[in-house]
């Protein structure tokens, strides 16, 4: 995503499930002396050295929407826009990655499938998504084990049951004793989870369809999507998180 010269990727999820900070790492990784970044928050979270950065003001007018068009008079390489919260920006945002732009931005939604679902809703049309749509990352952030005092432990048959797993399952998960290091929560930092959607020639073309949200996700599970659900069992599995934390923010997968 982050090697297209043009169109727009998302990133989404709740409030602090660390959005900004994927995009802010994506700019980073982007910044070149010879790349013109353009920045439009609400408000700025950070500093990023080479940036142009603006941060909204409704009282003076300056909205995302009308911030976003004037970015645009300015020729940038790139463009992050704090959030697409109305159809205006959500309109403009699509047709500068349509005009050779890379957008980036943000959308409060649950999962990648209805990430294109919501866009649609805000009468963006489908074709003009399947054009421009590069990739959706859908995130969410849980605790991380602390290293100090991580144990093996097995699962419960009805942790294994909410979690779609098999009963049987013997596979040793893991957990924090407690100690010193993390204050005795078990827990120390946290980590991300991340179901991202690469829009393939097949999905633009679905997308182009208008497939709903079910068969959307399914058609890209089938792609090879690593879904919220799957990526948290990995990182289980292999002791960087509980089971109990995956299931608190993939409820709905």
């Amino acid at each position: 995503m982050m090697e297209c010269p043009d169109g727009f990727v998302l990133a989404t999820g709740p409030t602090g499930s660390g959005k900004t900070t994927t995009l802010y790492a994506i700019l980073k990784r982007l910044n070149k002396s010879d790349t013109k970044i353009i920045t439009l928050e609400d408000p700025v979270e950070n500093q990023l050295e080479g940036v142009s950065q603006i941060s909204t003001n409704a009282k003076i007018g300056l909205t995302f929407a009308k911030g976003l068009r004037s970015i645009l008079r300015q020729d940038p390489d790139i463009v992050l826009v704090g959030e697409i919260r109305d159809e205006e920006t959500a309109e403009i945002a699509v047709q500068a990655a349509l005009t050779g732009h890379l957008v980036l931005s943000t959308l409060h939604t649950v999962g990648a499938a209805e990430t294109i679902t919501r866009l649609v809703d805000m009468n963006v049309e489908p074709y003009l998504l399947a054009d421009t749509l590069r990739g959706i990352i859908s995130q969410r952030l849980v605790r991380r084990i602390c290293a100090h005092c991580r144990e093996s432990s097995p699962a419960s048959p009805e942790m294994l049951e909410r979690l779609g797993l098999p009963a049987t399952d013997d596979t040793l998960f893991y957990q924090g004793r407690g100690c010193d290091t993390c204050h005795g929560s078990g827990y120390k930092g946290r980590l991300g989870l991340y179901e991202i959607m690469l829009m393939t020639p097949e999905m633009c073309s679905f997308v182009r369809e208008g497939l709903a949200t079910h068969a959307l996700h399914a058609a890209a599970c089938k792609a090879g999507l690593v879904t919220l659900r799957d990526d948290g069992l990995r990182k289980a599995r292999t002791g960087q998180t509980t089971l109990s934390e995956v299931l608190s923010v993939t409820a709905r997968s």
